[in-house]
């Protein structure tokens, strides 16, 4: 739905959605923090609850993308930015662990 969207840079695309759910950290930075390798996925180096907190992200963004019909890169980047947001938002609501807690773990 990115590509559909009109994203053409999916580094920046990620790291919006990334920043809303990691309270404005990126991509770097959380691989910093989890000690990967330069390449290594971040998405494959996560616990089950961080995994659910970033696929959770992932679909509900997909999911708006296609639902509101989000036209434009920046707009893209904007809805993942804002979803990630939310997601952090309903965790921080349950008394969940936030992503960034989690991944030091």
């Amino acid at each position: 739905m990115a590509l559909k969207a009109g994203v053409k840079n999916f580094d920046k695309f990620h790291n919006a959605g990334y920043k809303g759910l990691y309270n404005g950290e990126t991509a770097n930075d959380i691989a910093k923090r989890k000690g990967l390798r330069y390449r290594e996925d971040i998405l494959d180096n996560m616990g089950s609850e961080e995994l659910a907190d970033n696929l959770f992200r992932i679909v509900q963004t997909e999911a708006k993308l296609k639902k509101d019909n989000i036209v434009g890169e920046s707009n893209a980047n904007k809805t993942h930015y804002e979803v990630g947001a939310s997601v952090r938002k309903a965790i921080k609501e349950v008394g969940g662990t936030m992503p960034e807690v989690i991944c030091t773990k």
